[in-house]
């Protein structure tokens, strides 16, 4: 029996690894030769008449000098269809021709130790080495045979940018040192070593199945922590502006909140074993070089549903136990930067990345790709970016935005579609983060409020309040008005009958909501959390409906912004999610429907508070979790996605001209974009339809879709273009939708473990 073949390429590594390699290896045959003299041995005790000393001598006799003269003949010897530096081929063949002659010398023992041994021993070394098989002898190396490094049809369906790849790295693997450190020496096959094993663009092959160990550091896993002081250390501004201060203060106020709800949550699911991550925070938003002032207005009446769910996310990540480091400014992303040496190259390897997932803003993703350049895109993988309004996959892919003229200053940041994480469910190829809806109407010692007739305006601002006088005059007839606006000393402009109470703090504020029935919504700002605030303290909402939807292609705040969504109202989340009898959506120019909405609130028995789970501590502790542990963005094979698992999706054929969000929500579904990759396929279509009768390949955010009118099947081409949104006149889109759980839609049924 043939102990062992050729040795196999393992990986792409430098000649100092083979050199230790072979050292090893000799050793092996060395503790083999001892382990059959041994056993020889044994067996020649019981068996005097047996000349064992003799057969030692020989085998070492010769081991030695073959060895010797092998070395000596192949010094300074390159051969081998690689004949580079970094292969190794020469050694490798070297080294398959000594074994082959000093196996071979071994042969004629086997027989006589598995008399010996009743076989045992060569079993165990047979069933050891079954597992290795070898693609390569040393026959076929001697022969001339190489590792197989073509690539072939298949593996262009399974991943199909390694060629692409691979052709850049003909012309560019000696642009930067990284590759050549890596074990590229200008051979196709050490490129597809590299594409396969470093950067997974390309399949891996034969030398994959050889016995390959990878010491892996022991799983350090997330520790729910409580104490809130630490957190309060993070939040520490290191200069005088100040950027936190909003931050820390609704962090404090709901801490007793967070610790109840991820308390609940443990008691529903197991929280242990989840993996610590090293996580960077940096809030681009807050930097001097965003220009936006966030920090200074943050207490004059600027903005702040973006400050509520970084707040909220800074407690989650903190909450569950991960490693933080928090940053909002530009000097203190580079100094972090300065300290990682791979920031700048352009290999892809992460092992000495000091982070493994990074959230920040737009802003923030672009101060990180100025100042890492070439490197960028070994972190690109890494990224989750807080995006309120969200960014669509026709705007993100930045060649097809700008071939059809819809790139903006927000979109073509070539990510994963799923790495924007969003304020509310706005489309199912971007994540739903959200944010917690601050309510105290449970809270120990919270004063009894009686409900009052006064109605609460929604609008910080003196502009928001302008041309709304016809609207607001049908509310005063019922009900006291009442104002949360910042203005300067005595210039008001506000109507007299306005109460003001000026810019309230969060608890003044939920007092003032706890007396009052109606909040009014003046149409602007869009989406915020304030509704749901209101609504969480027992309140009505009315709710402005626009006619027609407010977008990019009517409305002045929607230009620029990635996304093509039509908003029906002020706010979508409470009026599709919520309705009556919390939210009343109406149209605020028709007075009539205005008093009918009045009218009918006002009848109501009691204003009961309501809170959808996923706005709150617990829903969105389990929903951080749940992505933190499942989400994966690095993997860029093209592989069947593992999660959501495929038992919660149903695959569906869309009416003609909808949507895959609208075609699946009219089943109560949702769209599931990471499933797309699995229903791309001729066979899935004509299955979905009977109409194909050819099959054709495009690139947009339509397919795989059915042209009804060419009786075509067509296949999408590029996977960043896979996308929920977008139907088209005459098409039938195939879609994967999932199911969910009630109040938590961003999670299927059994997703959360």
């Amino acid at each position: 029996m043939r102990l062992m073949g050729a040795l196999r390429c393992g990986s792409v590594v430098g000649r100092s690894v083979w050199r230790r390699l072979l050292a090893v290896l000799l050793l092996g045959i060395f503790i083999w030769t001892i382990t059959v003299l041994n056993v020889t041995f044994i067996y020649n005790s019981n068996h005097p008449h047996r000349h064992s000393d003799l057969l030692k001598d020989e085998i070492v006799q010769l081991s030695q000098e073959y060895v010797r003269a092998l070395a000596k003949e192949n010094a300074g010897v390159v051969d081998g269809p690689y004949a580079g530096r970094f292969t190794a081929f020469d050694l490798k063949k070297t080294i398959a021709v000594l074994l082959d002659s000093i196996l071979g010398r071994l042969d004629r023992l086997e027989n006589y130790i598995n008399n010996a041994t009743n076989g045992s021993l060569l079993e165990a070394v047979r069933v050891a080495t079954a597992e290795n098989q070898i693609v390569l002898s040393a026959k076929d190396l001697i022969g001339g045979k190489t590792e197989q490094c073509e690539l072939t049809e298949e593996d262009d369906q399974i991943f199909p940018n390694c060629r692409s790849k691979l052709e850049w790295m003909r012309n560019m693997w000696k642009s930067d040192p990284c590759y050549e450190a890596h074990g590229v020496d200008g051979s196709d096959c050490s490129f597809i070593m590299y594409l396969s094993e470093v950067e997974g663009w390309c399949p891996r092959k034969s030398w994959t199945k050889s016995a390959r160990h990878k010491v892996t550091a022991p799983e350090i896993y997330a520790n729910v922590t409580t104490h809130l002081p630490g957190l309060l250390d993070l939040l520490k501004d290191p200069n005088e502006r100040q950027g936190y201060a909003w931050i820390r203060l609704r962090v404090a106020r709901l801490w007793p909140k967070w610790v109840q709800g991820v308390r609940s949550l443990a008691s529903k699911q197991d929280l242990t074993r989840r993996t610590k991550h090293k996580i960077l925070v940096h809030l681009g938003l807050l930097s001097k070089q965003s220009g936006w002032k966030f920090a200074e207005n943050q207490f004059k009446g600027g903005p702040l549903g973006e400050l509520v769910q970084w707040s909220d996310l800074i407690s989650v990540l903190y909450i569950l136990g991960h490693q933080l480091t928090i940053t909002s400014e530009v000097e203190q992303l580079v100094q972090i930067l300065s300290e990682v040496p791979e920031a700048k190259t352009p290999c892809q390897t992460r092992k000495e990345l000091p982070v493994t997932i990074i959230y920040t803003d737009i802003m923030g993703l672009i101060q990180f790709k100025k100042r890492t350049s070439s490197g960028f895109s070994k972190f690109g993988c890494l990224f989750r970016i807080v995006d309120s309004f969200g960014t669509e996959p026709a705007f993100n892919h930045r060649a097809f935005a700008k071939q059809n003229k819809i790139l903006t200053a927000w979109g073509g940041q070539d990510l994963n579609p799923r790495q924007f994480f969003t304020m509310f469910p706005h489309s199912p190829d971007n994540s739903f983060m959200g944010f917690v809806v601050e309510h105290h109407l449970n809270d120990t010692g919270a004063e009894e409020q009686e409900r009052k007739d006064i109605a609460v305006v929604y609008g910080k601002n003196e502009y928001m309040w302008e041309g709304k006088e016809a609207y607001l005059g049908v509310i005063r007839n019922h009900l006291e008005i009442h104002g949360t606006v910042f203005s300067e000393e005595g210039k008001s402009k506000l109507p007299s009958y306005v109460i003001n109470h000026g810019i309230l703090s969060g608890l003044e504020l939920h007092q003032l909501l706890r007396k009052a029935k109606v909040f009014v919504g003046l149409g602007f700002p869009y989406e915020g959390p304030a509704p749901l605030e209101a609504i969480a303290n027992g309140a009505v909402f009315l709710n402005p409906r626009f006619t027609p939807p407010h977008s990019s292609k009517n409305t002045k705040f929607f230009k620029g912004k990635p996304t093509q969504r039509e908003v029906t109202s002020q706010h979508p989340y409470a009026e599709v999610f919520i309705g009556k009898p919390h939210v009343y959506t109406i149209d605020i120019h028709n007075l009539t429907e205005v008093e009918a909405a009045v009218q009918e609130a006002l009848r109501l028995d009691e204003f009961t508070a309501f809170t959808p789970y996923e706005f709150t501590e617990e829903g969105m502790l389990q929903r951080m979790s749940t992505y933190i542990q499942h989400q994966q963005f690095c993997n860029f094979q093209r592989t069947v996605s593992k999660w959501p698992p495929s038992s919660a999706l149903t695959f569906l054929m869309g009416q003609t001209g909808q949507s895959c969000a609208q075609a699946c929500w009219a089943r109560d579904l949702i769209c599931e974009p990471s499933h797309f990759l699995e229903i791309n396929t001729e066979g899935t279509l004509k299955n979905g339809s009977s109409l194909c009768t050819k099959v054709g390949h495009s690139a947009n955010i339509y397919y795989p879709a059915v042209d009804i009118d060419k009786e075509e099947c067509i296949l999408q081409d590029n996977e960043m273009l896979f996308s929920c949104v977008g139907g088209k006149d005459n098409f039938r889109r195939l879609c994967p939708c999932r199911n969910y759980i009630p109040q938590q839609s961003a999670l299927c049924r059994g997703c959360e473990r």
